[in-house]
């Protein structure tokens, strides 16, 4: 499975900022929308993600306030990003090994999207369930010891 598969099923809606974007502004679009994460973009390119985690490191620098800062002071400005031919399986590695849960998906300079922790669980959980029930039934079929398959 390939990072355009969860693309295709996740939808492409996506919430972007710019740097000069105040911290308090992200915060409430990120609450209103139920989400973890903004794509940081300047000039078209991407520059930068911010997350719940450099919001909260924000807080707890400023005594539980996130001040009148922008997104740039406190953005992630070197995220790790993957193609939609990245394969899962190195999604979920770079994931563990970078300790990030957001993942810019970017295609020829162009942001495609951004992946999640719990969308790549969710495909992986949902994939695994399909070979699940192909092998089931597969077994199912199983001619029994001596029963030629044309007699079935």
């Amino acid at each position: 499975m390939r990072v355009s598969d969860i693309l295709k099923v996740k939808g492409n809606t996506l919430f972007t900022v710019t740097p000069d974007t105040a911290l308090h502004d992200a915060v409430n679009t990120m609450a209103e929308h139920d989400i973890g994460s903004l794509v940081v973009m300047e000039f078209g390119d991407l520059v930068g993600m911010l997350t719940f985690r450099e919001i909260i490191l924000t807080l707890k620098k400023n005594d539980g306030s996130v001040g009148s800062v922008t997104i740039r002071k406190v953005m992630d400005d070197h995220p790790i990003t993957c193609t939609p031919e990245t394969d899962v399986n190195e999604v979920r590695r770079m994931m563990l090994e970078h300790h990030v849960r957001y993942l810019p998906v970017i295609e020829n300079r162009t942001l495609m999207g951004v992946i999640s922790f719990y969308d790549v669980a969710k495909a992986v959980v949902e994939e695994q369930g399909f070979e699940n029930r192909m092998l089931k039934a597969y077994i199912r079929d199983w001619p029994e010891e001596g029963q030629s398959t044309e007699t079935r």
